[in-house]
């Protein structure tokens, strides 16, 4: 049993870098994250060969389907499944407050203790890690061999390479998932392993 997954963080949307947006409502792509994604589909598209796709998922927030979309349409595939196990972060009541205007102990827990810390209302990392490798492992179980575009959030996607690498939760900040990147996992009966990160593949 062995299944590889292309786990792609969205392209840009309007709150990058301003907030917080979480599971916010009525978030959708930039028009520069717009322009990525579809940058991003033709690189996927060029590099079939490499990097196969046979279907596509993705979180069910306006900022992944987007990109999910753009991805499917270069490459052919059919419409990308919302799948409620990638959504967001629950990040409670974080949820829309712009960066300016978090501090204090329990934002300093969370940035450095990832493995132990709880966002105020929300989730801790260790449940949204489960949500997702619950996901990818159950999928390689039912579809061996099979060839995945999961379309989710830098964190989420950070929580699926840890479980890839063994690394602990707390360890998380020490890489980067930029928008619209491409890192690949493989996952078997046999554990699971990272084949690369943060790829830039968009043509």
């Amino acid at each position: 049993m062995t299944a590889t997954f292309l786990l792609i963080r969205h392209a840009a949307h309007i709150d990058l870098d301003q907030r917080l947006s979480g599971r916010r409502a009525g978030v959708p792509l930039s028009e520069a994250g717009r322009a990525q994604a579809a940058a991003l589909g033709r690189g996927l598209a060029v590099r079939r060969a490499d990097m196969p796709i046979e279907r596509i998922v993705c979180s069910p927030l306006d900022r992944t389907r987007e990109t999910a979309a753009a991805i499917a349409a270069a490459c052919g595939l059919p419409a990308p499944e919302p799948i409620d196990a990638l959504t967001e972060i629950d990040l409670g009541d974080w949820t829309g407050i712009a960066f300016a205007d978090l501090g204090g102990p329990d934002w300093q827990a969370w940035n450095d203790h990832r493995d132990t810390a709880r966002v105020p209302g929300g989730e801790t990392m260790a449940e949204a890690q489960a949500r997702i490798v619950g996901y990818i492992t159950t999928a390689a179980t039912q579809q061996d061999g099979a060839h995945i575009a999961l379309v989710s959030h830098s964190d989420m996607i950070r929580g699926a390479v840890a479980f890839a690498l063994g690394l602990p939760l707390d360890r998380l900040l020490r890489f980067d998932v930029g928008p619209a990147s491409v890192s690949r996992i493989v996952v078997g009966d046999w554990g699971a392993r990272l084949i690369s990160l943060n790829e830039q593949v968009a043509a």
